[in-house]
């Protein structure tokens, strides 16, 4: 245990797996681990030969890691394992290790599920895996079919969230792209912008410890007439270094120095 990572813990949960407790936590990164050692008693393994299975695979031990769990007796550390590496996990669990038919039937369900039901518990607070409820969606009826076109529709506009999100992405990477090609008719990138404001502010402040007033307006008013447009951000992508250029040597040129601050 002693060269595993230790993970900060931002969400802890106690997920109802059909008649066992798998206690699952979700970390900074956003990934869910669950506690090896609550699977391994679920079905009535030894805990400690499966963290020394999962230290020689390379694959699980990449995903094996410490949290401080919070527990009835306080915090304590807890070896953990990524969900999504459950299945491979326990798939590699040996037959011989396993006492009886009901428990066989067990992990069968565990490899075909608990990955999934974990996962799920910290993305739609769902909790448990019932039997019951899934039987009952089966018979139908007016309230099923409101309650499976409630799901769809969270699925429809969770999807439409992702794809909206890829698409931004898509668009940022485009518009650095032709920036960085020199596309004339493009602007300054949102980074860009950013860096000339930087840089007409420090040359305002040392202007105004000098005249002892505010020479922001007069700043711009300079960048402007130079670039020949109203706005900083109407400046064309292609001479953004020019731009750059142009403050830098304003700065050194009043301060005689030659690390420049933007």
């Amino acid at each position: 245990m002693n060269d595993q990572k230790q993970l900060a813990i931002v969400e802890q949960r106690d997920v109802a797996f059909y008649e066992d407790i798998l206690t699952a936590v979700k970390v900074e990164s956003g990934d869910i681990y669950v506690s090896v050692r609550a699977v391994c008693d679920a079905l009535d393994i030894d805990h400690r030969a499966q963290y020394r299975r999962i230290r020689r695979q390379r694959t699980l031990d990449k995903g094996f890691m410490v949290v401080n769990m919070t527990t009835i007796k306080g915090e304590r550390a807890t070896n953990v394992l990524r969900v999504d590496l459950l299945p491979l996990f326990l798939t590699g669990i040996g037959t011989r290790s396993i006492k009886d038919d009901d428990t066989r039937h067990k992990l069968e369900t565990f490899q075909d599920n608990a990955a999934r039901i974990l996962w799920e518990a910290f993305q739609s607070g769902e909790l448990s895996a019932d039997n019951t409820f899934n039987e009952l969606l089966q018979q139908g009826g007016e309230a099923v079919e409101a309650y499976k076109l409630l799901q769809s529709m969270l699925k429809l506009a969770k999807n439409q969230i992702l794809i909206q999100s890829q698409v931004r992405d898509h668009e940022i990477r485009i518009e650095a792209i032709e920036a960085e090609l020199g596309h004339n008719d493009r602007l300054l990138t949102q980074s860009q912008a950013v860096q000339i404001s930087q840089g007409v502010k420090a040359i305002a402040l040392e202007l105004g410890k000098r005249s002892g007033r505010n020479e922001f307006g007069g700043v711009y008013g300079e960048l402007y007439r130079r670039f020949e447009v109203t706005s900083y951000k109407q400046i064309p992508s292609h001479r953004f270094h020019e731009a750059m250029t142009y403050l830098r040597d304003w700065w050194q040129a009043l301060t005689d120095l030659h690390d420049v601050p933007f």
